[in-house]
């Protein structure tokens, strides 16, 4: 399991003591790992990466890449642990790149300069503001990160679940499918837990317009706010 950060939107205590039994390894930026710990996963379980460091797994090697986001879970704990985005490679030559969350910044050209072209790029496209820039892109900004980043296909996450923004939760949808049509850039849209084989994947359909599509993500979709 690779973590990005720990705002709780991203690192659920519960979630994370269910999975530790069923889970290898935990990897995750500096001091992330220790709030694992704390929590009673084995530190044998848990590896911690700075940028650019790396770990091999399973034959796959993941790299910390840098973010330009924030941390922290409370009052007095902000920017205490770090936070990064992932790229995967694989023995096979496959390439996955991994968001994570981030404003729009220079570092996803260096990434793709250091470490791309990638097969597919899954990247923060949701809870974003105009006052928000330096820490969420705009749906413009993330297909511009998909581009620097020589990414193939475009997975847009980060939308549609935790209501943390003002925008509607199917404006990001909206918004990336039709920018990426218009930049002619393959863009995959799979219903929320429909398997996506990334090294060939499907297009996917606009299920979001339909209205069984709205019924399930309005029965799915948790009220929640970063403390």
């Amino acid at each position: 399991m690779i973590l990005s950060h720990d705002h709780y939107d991203h690192l659920d205590e519960n979630a994370i003591l269910r999975l530790a039994a069923k889970t290898e390894f935990f990897l995750t930026p500096l001091g992330v790992g220790d709030r694992l710990i704390a929590w009673g996963v084995p530190a044998r379980k848990v590896q911690q990466l700075d940028w650019w460091q790396s770990a091999t797994r399973g034959g796959v090697e993941f790299v910390a890449t840098p973010a330009q986001h924030f941390s922290g879970r409370g009052l007095r704990d902000g920017n205490q642990t770090l936070w990064a985005s992932w790229v995967m490679r694989g023995a096979d030559g496959m390439r996955i790149f991994f968001s994570g969350d981030s404003g729009y910044f220079d570092g996803f050209k260096a990434i793709g300069d250091k470490y791309g072209p990638f097969n597919i790029t899954l990247m923060e496209t949701g809870v974003y503001d105009k006052m928000w820039p330096y820490v969420h892109m705009q749906p413009e900004e993330t297909l511009q990160a998909h581009i620097d980043l020589r990414g193939k296909w475009l997975l847009p996450i980060h939308n549609g679940t935790f209501d943390l923004a003002m925008h509607t939760w199917h404006e990001p949808f909206d918004r990336i499918t039709a920018l990426a049509k218009a930049k002619g850039v393959a863009i995959t849209t799979p219903r929320m837990g429909e398997p996506l084989e990334v090294r060939q994947p499907h297009v996917g359909s606009a299920w979001w317009l339909t209205v069984d599509g709205q019924r399930a993500l309005a029965g799915a979709m948790p009220v929640a706010s970063k403390p």
